[in-house]
């Protein structure tokens, strides 16, 4: 059964432009914006991570606090610890995303702790996010494959995703960080996390490397799973595979969903052009084949 009604989160802003070149923090108030006028109703806005790893990233309290806010769109934040988590919410988000990975290997290298030590460190984080009634996302990172790794147990995803779950994050996204994920794999994947997560409370996080990020959403969709991340213009490349295309682009899902006949509540016309103008500011190629082919 197709959902008939499919949730974007936009990923854009925060995800897709800490992996490009760095750009004026009122480029990103006008991008996200921008996302909000074109009818996107959650955007990441950006994250609260040390500057020192993630420079493009260093002013979200500035973007965060700038953004003419739109009625009904929820802005988030990337926060890896409680300190992060206190200097959103000074920003003034509406919600946290923690994020965890199924890769031990990806785990030490990424955040230079066991999957065990990340998941301990949320813990002071869930608590103090519970009794504020600030909603958390959970990512997990590279459930179809890892850059070190290879091949990735679906038990662990479903064993990783648990834990997020019960914690306390109300959704969790599943994140093919090097986008290697075929549909089979991918649809079997879903099937094993959702006999211990709720299907409604999982989200598809499936970057475009390989090209099969739209294969692989169609392939889930039938599971039951009604949320999305993507990135406009395909913003971000992937930080693992030199040159390689990382982010599927939110234009091309629309496209998809809207040709289903899937509803989504976004203009695709002003969400092409949201993904232009950013796009020249980059000075870089759109990466969404509708936007190119729409304007």
């Amino acid at each position: 059964m197709l959902p008939n009604k499919v949730s974007i989160f936009e990923v854009g802003a925060r995800d897709g432009l800490q992996n490009e070149v760095p750009v004026s923090s009122n480029a990103k108030v006008q991008l996200i914006e921008n996302l909000a006028d074109a009818g996107i109703n959650r955007i990441e806005a950006g994250s609260f991570v040390s500057p020192k790893w993630v420079p493009q990233m260093a002013d979200s309290s500035e973007v965060i606090k700038s953004i003419t806010r739109k009625q009904g769109v929820k802005y988030s934040a990337l926060t890896p610890n409680l300190k992060g988590f206190e200097l959103a919410l000074d920003a003034g988000v509406d919600e946290v995303a923690i994020f965890g990975a199924a890769s031990q290997s990806f785990s030490q290298k990424n955040i230079n702790c066991s999957i065990e030590e990340s998941i301990e460190r949320f813990i002071p984080l869930m608590e103090k996010a519970k009794s504020l009634n600030i909603p958390v996302r959970g990512y997990v990172s590279c459930v179809l494959g890892c850059p070190y790794e290879g091949d990735i147990d679906v038990a662990e995803v479903a064993r990783v995703s648990a834990i997020l779950y019960n914690m306390g994050c109300y959704e969790i996204s599943l994140g093919d960080t090097i986008g290697v994920g075929t549909p089979v794999k991918a649809r079997r994947m879903v099937e094993t996390v959702a006999k211990q997560v709720p299907v409604d409370k999982l989200a598809l996080h499936f970057h475009d490397t390989y090209g099969q990020a739209l294969a692989n959403i169609l392939a889930c969709l039938e599971t039951g799973v009604s949320v999305i991340d993507a990135s406009v213009a395909g913003l971000g490349g992937c930080p693992y595979a030199k040159g390689a295309s990382g982010n599927l682009a939110t234009e091309d899902v629309v496209y998809m969903l809207n040709g289903m006949g899937i509803e989504t509540g976004i203009d695709l016309t002003k969400l092409a052009k949201a993904g232009h103008a950013i796009s020249q500011v980059l000075g870089r190629a759109n990466g969404s084949k509708v936007a190119n082919a729409l304007l």
